[in-house]
């Protein structure tokens, strides 16, 4: 049987591949231009992929290391050409004193279909409790 979130999983996978990579250029195709986002930096809300850029990616993606979408825990629906759909990450985010930590969150993005693509059209990121909100980028 097909799996019909497939779609929304190559997705997230090609988007971690971004944040991995620190890529932002090859990241902001998968996005609707108007797209509302808010984040562990970006506070409610940034409007357009220019502020998401600027207010929470560039903030957090140089900053992490061993970012990954948990794919094969992604819950979500597609609706004819709208999609929703939740995931764990986990990162490893980094002390003032340059020690590691687990920075494990969440995520869940809104889609729109353009063609035969999704463009994620609000994104919304929280660590998990307790994991610290800042991290300082490797020493």
């Amino acid at each position: 049987m097909a799996d019909e979130l497939e779609p929304l999983r190559a997705w997230y996978r090609t988007w971690g591949t971004c944040v991995a990579a620190v890529d932002f250029a090859s990241a902001r195709p998968l996005f609707a231009s108007d797209v509302v986002s808010f984040g562990t930096h970006a506070t409610f809300f940034v409007s357009g992929l220019d502020e998401l850029q600027a207010g929470q990616w560039q903030k957090v993606w140089p900053m992490i290391s061993d970012f990954e979408f948990l794919v094969d825990e992604l819950v979500g629906t597609i609706n004819g050409d709208t999609a929703w759909a939740a995931v764990p990450w986990t990162s490893t985010g980094y002390h003032e004193d340059g020690t590691s930590f687990d920075r494990p969150g969440r995520a869940t993005v809104t889609y729109r279909r353009d063609g035969d693509k999704w463009l994620g059209t609000h994104t919304h990121f929280s660590l998990r409790p307790g994991v610290p909100s800042q991290s300082f980028g490797k020493p």
